[in-house]
């Protein structure tokens, strides 16, 4: 299944992605700070990984292809995928220094949200490292409200790791699809592509809590 934007395309992760992704995320190796795995040593390496990550149905992964470059610079993932609950998360998110902070990234999330709740699930989570000040301001960026920090709730890469919730439920969707849609509008963009409204101005006024940290 692929997921189509103005900006990004989401791809289903395969393994020939796998050099493609591994150059764009060689660029900056503390991309890998707060992932559970990674940097890899070669691109041998990741190539392994990749292939084994795109054989699971959970988490389910998606290459992120840059349409402005044509190349794939990420990954994010569905994981803890519960329909039952109608619960389901965003996670294993890394975009290359290529994708960050490009209408690409942005559009992602929006279209991995989009399909989730358009779906029929009633939960969408972020979670993160609650030292990971960046992660805990895009979740807010994205529309997640922010719902408290599990202390000691996992090790990682041998260190403790607090994890701080965040989530946005069917409830809050039709609001946030329209400041996502008002965003990625061409016209919010001027003609050097800077935006005239930021997607953190439109998306706050609808957070159920804000992050405190």
């Amino acid at each position: 299944m692929t997921l189509d934007g103005q900006y990004a395309r989401l791809e289903r992760l395969v393994p020939a992605h796998a050099a493609e992704l591994d150059a764009a995320a060689r660029a900056d190796d503390s991309v890998w700070d707060y992932m559970p795995y990674g940097p890899f040593a070669s691109a041998a390496a990741y190539a392994d990984w990749v292939a084994a990550m795109a054989a699971k149905p959970d988490p389910w992964f998606y290459a992120i292809r840059n349409l402005a470059t044509g190349r794939a610079e990420g990954v994010a993932s569905w994981l803890r995928i519960t329909p039952e609950a109608g619960s389901i998360e965003v996670g294993h998110i890394l975009f290359a220094p290529a994708l960050q902070r490009t209408r690409a990234a942005t559009e992602a999330m929006f279209l991995m949200m989009a399909w989730v709740f358009d779906a029929g699930y009633r939960r969408y989570e972020w979670k993160c490292n609650a030292q990971n000040r960046a992660s805990r301001r895009a979740a807010e960026r994205f529309g997640f409200s922010y719902e408290g920090v599990f202390r000691q709730a996992a090790v990682i890469k041998g260190r403790n790791r607090d994890t701080a919730w965040f989530a946005a439920i069917d409830k809050d969707w039709p609001a946030l699809e329209a400041a996502y849609r008002a965003w990625l509008a061409p016209g919010n963009f001027d003609g050097q592509g800077r935006q005239k409204q930021a997607l953190a101005a439109l998306t706050a006024p609808l957070l159920v809590a804000r992050d405190p940290g």
